[in-house]
């Protein structure tokens, strides 16, 4: 039986999103949409962004609508195309995210 790999790359973007959402609102500034390396990107500039955590926030942007979605392959379920390789780097770019947020709220 597979994992729910594709339920575990959804939830990651989520937790990104909600953390870049919450500092910004920490920030005192409004924050739309969904695509996590845009929220990231819209940060003001006193807050120094890595570039690679938006490198990696595209990762998860990327899992925004496929893994919920079964039309949203050409063929086959979403459980169907992701597995551990891509739960594990997804959960593990989230946490990085998640982190960078803490850290600038704390």
């Amino acid at each position: 039986m597979p994992g729910r790999h594709e339920w575990a790359c959804f939830a990651a973007h989520q937790a990104a999103e909600k953390a870049v959402k919450a500092l910004h609102l920490h920030l005192g500034q409004e924050a739309w949409g969904h695509v996590v390396a845009r929220l990231l990107r819209d940060l003001p500039s006193a807050v120094p962004v890595p570039p690679e955590l938006v490198e990696r926030a595209r990762v998860l942007d990327s899992y925004y609508i496929p893994t919920r979605y079964p039309n949203s392959h050409p063929e086959g379920a979403p459980f169907e195309h992701y597995g551990r390789l891509q739960s594990e780097e997804a959960v593990r770019y989230a946490s990085e995210i998640v982190e960078f947020a803490r850290a600038q709220m704390a």
